[in-house]
């Protein structure tokens, strides 16, 4: 077993710290997105699973606009298109799956 507390692991903005990535099953991603910052509208070839660890984020998705705070999981279906806004400092536990999706460079390390 593995485990992470993510109120300890101290990932600095703009510095996604990847937790775990399995090929051909998933990979987990933790997020520090400040206030006032955004994941600009995108995709992903994977399935996306995106939990609200701390803080407060606005998701946009086609043109719909949902609030998020700590303890709220989403979930995207693959090259599903949305935007993340901090309206808090925000942690996000990121998981993609499968890893890599279809699509997806292989080499792909961020």
């Amino acid at each position: 077993m593995e485990t992470w507390d993510l109120t300890q692991l101290g990932v600095e903005a703009h510095q996604p710290k990847v937790l775990r990535s399995d090929d051909g099953a998933a990979r987990a991603i933790a997020i520090n997105l400040p206030a006032g910052e955004m994941l600009q509208d995108h995709e992903v070839y994977e399935h996306a699973w995106v939990h609200v660890h701390h803080g407060e984020v606005e998701i946009e998705q086609d043109g719909s606009t949902t609030t998020a705070s700590a303890g709220f999981l989403a979930h995207f279906d693959p090259h599903e298109r949305h935007e993340v806004r901090a309206t808090q400092d925000a942690t996000l536990l990121l998981i993609l799956a499968p890893w890599p999706g279809e699509g997806r460079d292989k080499n792909f390390n961020a």
